[in-house]
Formats: C-alpha cells, sequence, structure tokens
C-alpha cells in the first residue's frame, strides 16, 4: 500500500504516458469540457425550487418526486462506471456522443412526462447520458495534457463543477414562477442540446486506434476495481468524502421544503437563501485553496469536518426542541460552508493515496459519491415537509460516518507532502 506521495507526482500519474493524440487542451476545447462537467449538476439542482409545485401538479408525494432527483443521481453513478471503459475500447468521441444524444432524448420525455413515473425514468436515462461528459471529459484533457496543463485544466472543471450547483438553484428560484417546472426541466434540454452541438463541433478524437487496441488487451476496470478497494486509505478518505457529500445531498434534497414550507419563503426567496449558503461553499473553498500553500491539507480536512458535525448536531438540537423554523436556516450555512474545506481536499487525499491508479480510483471515488447521494436523498423526506427530523438525522449519521472514516485513513498514513500547483 502506498502511504505518500508529493502533489506534483500525483499531477503526472494523473495525466498519464505522453499521448500520440496530445496537441493540447485549446481554448474552446476547454469551454466544452467545462460545459460538459456543468450540465449534470445543473440538471440536478436547477429544478429544486420547482419541487413543491411538481407536486401538486403531477399529483404525487414529495419523496415521489424526490425520486426524480434520486433517479437521477442513480443514472450518473451507472453511467460514469459504463462510459468509462468504452470511451477506452471504443475512443473518447463515440461514446461522449451516445451519452449526449440519450441525455438530449430523455431531457425531451422530462419535459413532456405525463405522470412522476415517467419523469422518474427519464431522469434516470438523463442521468446515464449526461455522466458520460463528466467521465469522458476528464480523459480528453489526459489524453491531451500532462503536468501544470493538465493540472490546470482539472482545476476549472473542478470549479465550474462547484459553480454549477451554486448558481442552479439561485437561477431556478427565479426562473420557476414564470417558466414552471416543465420550462426549467425545459432549461436543462436547451444545456443538453448546446453540449452535443459542441461536441459535434468542436471534440475531435483524442484517443488514437492504437492506444485502444492496446487497452484492449488490458485488465478490465472492474477486474482492477478489487485492488484499488484493498487500499485502506483510499476506500477510507472516499467513504469520507463520499458521506460528506451525503450531508450536502441531504440539504439540497431537502431545502425546498425546508425553507419553503416549513419557513414559508417564496421561490425566489429560497433561491436567494440557497444562494447565500452555496456562495459560503465558494467562498470557503477559494479560502482553502490559499491555505493549503501553508497548511496540511489533512489538517484543513479535519477542521471541516468538525466544523460540519458540530453544525448537524446544533441543527438536530434545534428540531428536536422545536425551535421556532426560522432558527434551522442558521446551522445550515455552518454546514455548508464547511465543506469547502472538505471537498477539494479529500479528493486530493484519495487521489493521492491510489498512486499511479489515481484515474480508475477518480472513477470509483465519483461511482461512490453519487450512489451515496443517490440513497441519502429521498429519505430526508420520509416524514413529508411538515417535520426536518429526517434531515437532521440523515445528516448526522453521514456526518459521523465521514468523521469515522477519515480518522481510520490517518491513523496509517504518514503526512503527504503538499505542494501547490
Amino acid at each position: 500500500m502506498r502511504t505518500s506521495t508529493s502533489s506534483t507526482d500525483s499531477t503526472r500519474e494523473t495525466a498519464g504516458p505522453p499521448s500520440t493524440a496530445r496537441g493540447g487542451v485549446t481554448g474552446p476545447i476547454l469551454l466544452v469540457l467545462a460545459l460538459l462537467s456543468a450540465v449534470a449538476p445543473f440538471a440536478t439542482d436547477l429544478y429544486l425550487a420547482a419541487f413543491p409545485e411538481m407536486t401538486e401538479e403531477l399529483h404525487a408525494s414529495e419523496t415521489a418526486v424526490q425520486l426524480s432527483l434520486t433517479a437521477f443521481l442513480i443514472g450518473v453513478t451507472v453511467g460514469q462506471l459504463t462510459f468509462g471503459p468504452l470511451s477506452d475500447r471504443f475512443g473518447r468521441r463515440t461514446p461522449l456522443l451516445v451519452g449526449s444524444v440519450l441525455c438530449v432524448a430523455a431531457g425531451v420525455v422530462t419535459v413532456m412526462a405525463p405522470t412522476v413515473g415517467v419523469l422518474v425514468a427519464a431522469r434516470f436515462v438523463q442521468g446515464l447520458g449526461g455522466a458520460a461528459g463528466m467521465v469522458i471529459g476528464r480523459a480528453i484533457i489526459a489524453d491531451l495534457a500532462v503536468g501544470k496543463q493538465a493540472a490546470r485544466a482539472f482545476s476549472l472543471m473542478m470549479i465550474v463543477g462547484g459553480v454549477a450547483p451554486v448558481v442552479a438553484p439561485l437561477i431556478g428560484g427565479f426562473l420557476v414562477g414564470p417558466l414552471g417546472w416543465r420550462g426549467i426541466l425545459g432549461v436543462v434540454l436547451a444545456l443538453s442540446v448546446a453540449m452535443l452541438v459542441s461536441i459535434v463541433t468542436v471534440i475531435r478524437e483524442t484517443l488514437p486506434p492504437e492506444k485502444r487496441s492496446r487497452r484492449k488487451g488490458d485488465t478490465s476496470s472492474a477486474e482492477q476495481a478489487p485492488s484499488i478497494l484493498r487500499n485502506r486509505q483510499f476506500v477510507s478518505y472516499s467513504v469520507a468524502f463520499a458521506f460528506a457529500f451525503a450531508v450536502l445531498m441531504g440539504y439540497i434534497s431537502a431545502s425546498p421544503f425546508l425553507y419553503q414550507d416549513m419557513i414559508g419563503l417564496s421561490s425566489s426567496q429560497y433561491g436567494l437563501t440557497f444562494g447565500a449558503n452555496s456562495l459560503c461553499l465558494v467562498c470557503v473553498s477559494a479560502l482553502s485553496a490559499r491555505l493549503v500553500a501553508t497548511h496540511a491539507v489533512r489538517d484543513l480536512m479535519r477542521i471541516g469536518l468538525l466544523v460540519m458535525s458540530s453544525a448537524t448536531i446544533v441543527f438536530a438540537i434545534l428540531v428536536a426542541t422545536s425551535a421556532p423554523s426560522w432558527s434551522l436556516a442558521i446551522p445550515l450555512v455552518a454546514v455548508v460552508g464547511s465543506l469547502g474545506l472538505v471537498f477539494g481536499n479529500g479528493t486530493a487525499l484519495a487521489l493521492s493515496s491510489a498512486g499511479a491508479r489515481a484515474g480508475r480510483a477518480s472513477a470509483v471515488l465519483g461511482a461512490l459519491q453519487f450512489g451515496i447521494a443517490a440513497v441519502v436523498s429521498p429519505l430526508v423526506s420520509i416524514k413529508g415537509s411538515a417535520t426536518a427530523a429526517p434531515l437532521a438525522i440523515v445528516m448526522i449519521v453521514a456526518a459521523a460516518v465521514s468523521l469515522c472514516a477519515f480518522t481510520i485513513a490517518g491513523r496509517s498514513q504518514t503526512e503527504i507532502t503538499e505542494q501547490p500547483v
């Protein structure tokens, strides 16, 4: 088991060996890849403010409507595990086009869905297709660039992936009134069409046939996965990251009902409140990026997890004591903001512990992240919109698992030497 490495080594390993297709990540390609990484977060969060309206129009329960989010997350999880290996075997562009077409076709069905059952099924397919952009986009960068150029490109995609969930609910809160929930999903469809058009016009094949021929003889990802899962540090950091993300997904899933039904905010006020909390996440993430130059990555993540756990306990106490509903919003600011110290640092710790297998580890990390999120999303509305108790329980359990996994990872790790990229 590899217990230490440097970030510069990790960057080289993740980028992989030089490719004959490499010509650098140009501006247009980088913009398209950023769009690919943003479509799934937008599709996840843009329609959250419309949940109450959807329950009425579709004559469905809150849990049934939230299953549309769960189905999308399951689709993203399955899609990452499907399109990654396909792109190694058949090249990047063809699977990317197939996934994008699936995403567009499913988007049409979501806009026209007559029942919640049809909506849930279409959202699964939409997530399945949208995952192709997330997985293959990273592979394209690895094909085209190494070293610092690749690191900058990956950083941009991570920034876009972090900003999209911030602005999506805010935009959705303002659009749900004039457009309705079908109009909101129409916006997601328009983004999917833009993604497809961009791929057709900008993205070229970056994995030469000779590379594909060699990879066909490699051990499959499924066969290699157990060796990654035997890496105690990688598994522990991945679990810590995924369950911290579960805290965020629990909050995101419950937020429309919490802020609108319980606290009494309008859809636009909900968007502003959600956006303010998300802005805290972005600001803390930016602060973390600066602090990592002078502080240990593990120490920053520890602080984030401790603040997150403490804030979830405060939230649970307020729920248990029947405190005024408006007071529930206060600890949630700390919960969301603290995750800015967790996500980037958790990803770095997990992938660096995987050593030369960072690419496969990234796929496993992403599947675990969205898989757990898919399980968590419907749990927070088991009791409907009359109580926040399910959300409190989900957040406390997820925070506890995350903190325990982080502690386990540290027991067998020598400190990773970090250098800013």
